[in-house]
């Protein structure tokens, strides 16, 4: 970059510098211009339009309680259940209209295979609406 000097050593440099003033001004020219003409872009045409209430007619699953306890025994909404037993409610629930929620509970204690052969059989059967229920942490 070329910066003037005032001694007269070489006089056919060009000085390459930039002058910012104009540039300013036409910004500010353009923003006093856009300022002015911001509020005449916001006019509405005032519509008196019909009023109605509806309610969006929600239809909630019921939900399955599934639980397992540290053994491995099953229960179906609080009464225990057998493995062939669990697979005709699984598949009885999976041909409900609309499909209930698997709510799945399991003890800390449970192994882990059971809670996934629970699981499987819940996807065999059809029912694709799986969630597990979890105790929130005491403060």
């Amino acid at each position: 970059m070329s910066f003037a000097s005032l001694n007269d050593d070489d006089g056919n440099e060009a000085l390459a510098e930039i002058n910012m003033i104009p540039l300013i001004d036409v910004m500010l020219v353009l923003l006093v211009i856009f300022i002015v003409t911001a509020p005449l872009l916001t006019h509405a045409v005032k519509v008196d339009l019909p009023k109605a209430s509806s309610a969006p007619n929600l239809t909630k699953p019921d939900n399955v309680q599934v639980a397992i306890d540290g053994a491995g025994q099953v229960y179906w909404n609080g009464e225990v259940v057998a493995a062939p037993a669990l697979e005709q409610k699984l598949r009885a629930a999976a041909a409900l209209q609309p499909q209930p929620e698997l709510h799945l509970r399991a003890e800390r204690t449970t192994a882990y295979e059971k809670v996934a052969e629970v699981m499987a059989a819940a996807a065999r059967e059809g029912l694709t609406r799986i969630g597990f229920v979890t105790e929130p942490k005491a403060r």
